[in-house]
């Protein structure tokens, strides 16, 4: 027959009395804490959650519209009105987040991405074709835009994929749609002075509509209020501008 041993182990933390004096003599190392189990915590229950504003801000877009037909809101008029207030909020971020750059389309897509955008968005139209200064110019003072008013939509499209045989000598042109309809065209880059900036464009755009929105002015800024800003912009601009002149004659 095989020959058997017995390992016989302490309970986990036990000690003898010979390895405690062992320790005090520093022939041992310190006597490893015994295991304590984390105490239980049930998970909280959803329905004794305080429902407060913060308890409003936590929910998507998807669980406030589900909250629609919740029995405690209805008996709540204050959070109820929040709700409708952060889900309104909600969408209308999610609206301006569609734009924000100038988005390239074709002429298949004319009709559905310019004629039939919705009624209170502004669209803006740039016809351009590679390999022309011009267009390229013009091109990066829209982008700037794009992202300054990124509820203004901003869409270029190659002349000729949109106007059969329209003529080089016309590029760049600028439409300007709204509500399906032609608002404003300008063709050529003079249109814009004779240094074309985002600020120039801006001015132009703006002379008789609120074209660029930035989604900050309850989504229907006046012109007056578009104007402003650019100007006030522009200002800025040419300040910085000046005082770098100034840094660098006063370096040499």
């Amino acid at each position: 027959m095989g020959d058997y041993h017995f390992v016989y182990k302490d309970v986990e933390g036990a000690s003898t009395q010979w390895d405690d004096i062992q320790r005090k003599l520093g022939n041992l190392p310190p006597k490893a804490p015994a295991f304590k189990p984390p105490p239980f915590e049930p998970a909280p229950d959803q329905d004794s959650i305080p429902k407060d504003k913060s308890w409003v801000d936590q929910k998507t877009e998807e669980e406030l519209e589900e909250l629609e037909d919740d029995p405690d809101l209805d008996d709540d008029r204050f959070l109820e009105e929040y709700r409708k207030k952060r889900l309104a909020e909600m969408r209308e971020a999610a609206k301006l987040s569609r734009f924000g750059s100038v988005m390239p389309i074709s002429g298949s897509d004319f009709v559905r991405e310019v004629s039939q955008a919705p009624p209170d968005v502004w669209v803006v139209v740039i016809l351009y074709k590679e390999g022309f200064p011009e267009c390229g110019l013009l091109m990066q003072c829209l982008e700037e835009l794009a992202r300054k008013y990124p509820a203004t939509k901003f869409v270029k499209i190659i002349s000729t994929d949109c106007i059969p045989n329209y003529p080089d000598c016309n590029l760049p042109t600028l439409l300007v749609y709204n509500n399906g309809a032609v608002k404003a065209n300008y063709v050529g880059l003079h249109n814009f002075g004779r240094k074309c900036t985002p600020e120039g464009v801006a001015l132009v755009l703006c002379q008789s509509d609120p074209v660029l929105n930035d989604g900050q002015n309850g989504g229907d800024p006046s012109r007056k209020t578009v104007i402003d800003g650019v100007r006030r912009s522009f200002i800025e601009k040419v300040v910085a501008e000046h005082e770098d002149d100034d840094d660098g004659s006063s370096s040499d």
